[in-house]
């Protein structure tokens, strides 16, 4: 049985496949392309308070940025999950809640 991740990345894969559009999908290119999109999503927020955002439009700017991230966590073949929680547990051991809880400063910063 698959996941839901495993599902949504075929559903990508089939719908570069039948476009012809793994040509176009080296790392680098879709590196720039979530960062595009990342900035799209800069761009519903600019110049506004957060609760005025249009959330139709947050909504479809970060399905873009998250299809682009998965899309390049599958070009290397990496476990989206694993990626995910190994990433969470370098993040809990730069930030201790004893140290970090309550302020946003940087890990190598931190007391």
């Amino acid at each position: 049985m698959n996941s839901p991740i495993d599902d949504l990345l075929q559903q990508l894969r089939q719908f570069r496949d039948e476009r012809d559009w793994v040509q176009f999908h080296n790392p680098k290119d879709l590196a720039l392309a979530l960062s595009i999109e990342a900035a799209e999503l800069n761009e519903v927020f600019l110049w506004k308070r957060p609760e005025d955002a249009d959330p139709t439009k947050v909504r479809e700017e970060l399905a873009d940025v998250l299809l682009y991230a998965f899309q390049l966590a599958d070009k290397y073949g990496w476990d989206i999950p694993q990626l995910m929680q190994e990433k969470l547990t370098r993040n809990a051991e730069r930030y201790p809640i004893d140290k970090a809880k309550g302020n946003s400063l940087k890990y190598n910063e931190l007391n």
